[in-house]
């Protein structure tokens, strides 16, 4: 997959599992892994970007004894599911375009 078009996948990926509740890196990571291949080190930077553009907000919160960094999706964030869902939609149109049949 074109890694510009996977970066977007990922993104809203993070941002649609955000809107199930407030999560942090490894567990985002493990659930993202399970719909799109990835790993921490890829992870780690979608979320800075994410958290730069307004997207989501992070916190800390002890665990176990140790400081644990968690996420939330902003409404800003829940726009920008919105978005990428309405982008989508022209790109499956465009496929559905290629993807028929030639005469």
């Amino acid at each position: 997959m074109d890694a510009q078009l996977k970066r977007g996948v990922i993104e809203a990926c993070v941002l649609k599992l955000l809107t199930k509740g407030d999560s942090y890196g490894y567990e985002l990571s493990r659930d993202v892994a399970g719909i799109i291949p990835i790993s921490e080190s890829t992870l780690y930077p979608v979320l800075k970007r994410l958290e730069a553009s307004g997207s989501v907000e992070s916190y800390t919160r002890e665990h176990g004894g140790r400081l644990r960094k968690y996420y939330r999706i902003t409404p800003k964030g829940r726009l920008g599911i919105e978005d990428f869902l309405l982008e989508w939609a022209e790109i499956s149109k465009v496929y559905d375009f290629i993807k028929e049949e030639l005469p």
